[in-house]
C-alpha cells in the first residue's frame, strides 16, 4: 500500500507532498496512495541518542523481554531510532522495526575498572584489557562501544577510572575496525583525556569547559549533555557524602551548562538529545528537548537534537527522496508548542504504519 502525507517538513520547512511505496520516500505522485495526514508538521522520526533498554530489570525477569518493552514506550512517544550507549546485558542487540521496534544501535555491556562500584551493570577489566574487551563489545553491539571514563558514587569526588594512554589505544582500536565509541565523563580532566584521544561522543559533560567545547568541535564529537539526570547527579553525590567543596563544584558546572551549551552550538559541536532512560523513565525525549529549549538552545536546534541532527550522526537519512520512511507528524508545529511533542498524529516506521489520525483526528495504533 501506498500513503500520502502533506505538510511542513523538517528541517527545511517546505510544505510538500510526501508519498511511502515500498517502504521508502518519494516526492513523485502516486495516483492510488492513502492520504494519512493532508496538513501537519513532518519529523524524520524522534531519536533518543542515549537510552539503556534492560536497566533497571527486575531481578528474575527476562531482560530481552523488558529490553523490548521499554522500545515499545519510546516508540509509542514517536521515537524510531535509539542509541543504548552501554547496557548490563547485550539483550538489546537485534532490536529493530523487522520486529516493529525502534531502530537500536547498541553498545554491547558497559566497560569499566574492578571495585569501583559498576559490577552489577558493568563487564569489568584493567587498563590492560580494556582495548581487547572494547574489541568484543563492538562485536556483540551494532556498531558502538560505552567506555566509563570516571566514577560518580564510588568516591566522594568525581573518580577518574582508566589512564590516558588506555582511552587513546581503546579509541584507536575501535577506529580501526569501524566502529564509533562513546565515553561517559562528568570530570573535566577526563573530558580532556576524552577529546585528546578522539572519542565520538560525551556522554553527560557536566564539567564540559568553555575551551573544551572549542577541541571537541574541531575534532567533531558530539556532545550528549542528558540534562533529564541532573536531579539524579544531585542526589547521587549527597548520597555518597560528596565534601563540601565538591558539590559546589559539580552544582557550579550544573549551573553553567546553559551558557556553555550555546557556546557549544556555536561552535559547530552536535549537541544531542539523549535522556540516560534508565535512570529516568522511558519514552521521556520531549522532556530532554524542552531542558534544551529551557538551556537557551532555539527551538530547532533543540528539536534536530532529538530528530534529524541527531539521525545524520547515527548515519540514518531524512525524509529524503529513497530514504527509508521513517516519519512522525504532528498537528501543530513543535518548534513553536513543544508540548506537542507528546502527541503525534501520525508514526510511520520503515513504512510500516504505527499510529494513524482517526476520523476525528485524533490517533489510533
Amino acid at each position: 500500500m501506498a500513503y500520502r502525507i502533506r505538510g511542513t517538513v523538517l528541517p527545511d520547512g517546505h510544505v510538500r507532498e510526501v508519498y511511502v511505496v515500498d517502504g521508502r520516500f518519494t516526492f513523485t505522485g502516486v495516483d492510488d496512495a492513502t492520504t494519512l495526514l493532508d496538513d501537519g508538521v513532518l519529523l524524520p522520526g524522534l531519536v533518543d541518542v542515549h537510552a539503556h533498554l534492560s536497566m533497571g530489570t527486575p531481578e528474575g525477569s527476562d531482560p530481552r523481554a523488558e529490553a523490548e518493552a521499554n522500545a515499545r514506550v519510546h516508540l509509542d512517544a514517536g521515537v524510531l531510532l535509539l542509541r543504548e550507549p552501554g547496557s548490563p546485558h547485550r539483550a538489546s542487540t537485534g532490536i529493530g522495526f523487522n520486529g516493529g521496534l525502534p531502530r537500536v544501535q547498541s553498545a554491547g555491556r558497559f566497560l569499566a575498572p574492578p571495585d569501583m562500584g559498576f559490577g552489577d551493570v558493568a563487564r569489568e577489566v584493567t587498563d590492560e584489557d580494556l582495548p581487547d574487551a572494547a574489541e568484543e563489545e563492538l562485536a556483540a553491539g551494532t556498531g558502538w562501544v560505552k567506555v566509563i571514563g570516571d566514577a560518580l558514587a564510588f568516591a566522594p569526588r568525581l573518580t577518574r577510572t582508566f589512564a590516558a594512554e588506555t582511552l587513546r589505544e581503546v579509541v584507536a582500536r575501535v577506529h580501526a575496525r569501524g566502529g564509533r565509541i562513546a565515553i561517559h565523563c562528568m570530570d573535566a580532566a577526563v573530558i580532556d583525556d576524552a577529546i585528546e584521544a578522539g572519542f565520538d561522543s560525551l556522554e553527560h559533560g557536566t564539567t564540559l569547559q568553555p575551551d573544551q567545547v572549542r577541541a571537541a568541535a574541531e575534532r567533531g564529537i558530539a556532545w550528549v549533555p542528558t540534562r533529564s539526570i541532573e536531579g539524579v547527579i544531585r542526589e547521587v553525590i549527597r548520597d555518597a557524602g560528596y565534601p563540601r567543596d565538591e558539590i559546589e563544584r559539580v552544582e557550579t558546572a550544573l549551573a553553567s551548562q546553559p551558557d556553555v551549551l550555546q557556546q557549544a552550538v556555536e561552535a559547530g559541536v552536535p549537541v544531542l538529545a539523549g535522556t540516560d532512560a534508565g535512570a529516568v523513565p522511558h519514552g521521556q525525549v520531549r522532556r530532554e528537548v524542552e531542558l534544551l529549549i529551557d538551556a537557551g538552545l532555539s527551538p530547532t536546534v533543540a528539536l534536530g537534537a532529538a530528530s534529524w541532527t541527531a539521525r545524520a550522526f547515527l548515519g540514518l537519512p531524512g525524509i529524503e527522496e529513497g530514504a527509508p520512511a521513517d516519519l512522525v507528524a504532528f498537528r501543530d508545529d513543535p518548534r513553536e508548542h513543544p508540548a506537542v511533542l507528546a502527541e503525534p498524529a501520525l508514526v510511520i516506521l520503515d513504512g510500516s504504519l504505527i499510529h494513524a489520525p482517526d476520523e476525528k483526528g485524533s490517533v489510533r495504533g
